[in-house]
């Protein structure tokens, strides 16, 4: 899984640049698809639009947004089966947010083939 980050300067840069930006992801979602390694994926809403959930002695909190320290979030994401690691994080390296923030490669467990 290919974990999508995003923070207010790097979500700037895509608002000003977003003809640019998205012709990038065009054409590498394509190629994705075309190498059958797309699996799928989705952007995901603002921060401020989510909500915690934490249970506590068997009573749930609720609270607005995550609990953010840091400035970066969770923007989206991007499930790929690929052959390898390396080729997973060579993906993740042609993502315009590894250039404007950040993208994390995380493999996902497979509890059936294990």
């Amino acid at each position: 899984m290919l974990l999508i980050y995003s923070n207010p300067a790097s979500k700037q840069v895509v608002a000003d640049t977003v003809d640019e930006v998205m012709s990038e992801v065009d054409a590498l979602m394509k190629e994705l698809s075309e190498s059958g390694e797309l699996v799928g994926g989705q952007a995901l809403a603002e921060p401020a639009d989510s909500r915690t959930v934490r249970v506590r002695d068997g009573v749930p909190a609720v609270t607005d947004g995550p609990f953010l320290e840091a400035k970066e979030y969770l923007a989206g994401y991007l499930i790929v089966e690929c052959d390898s690691l390396e080729r997973a994080t060579d993906i993740a390296a042609r993502w315009p947010d590894a250039r404007l923030c950040a993208m994390e490669v995380r493999p996902i467990i497979d509890e059936v083939a294990e």
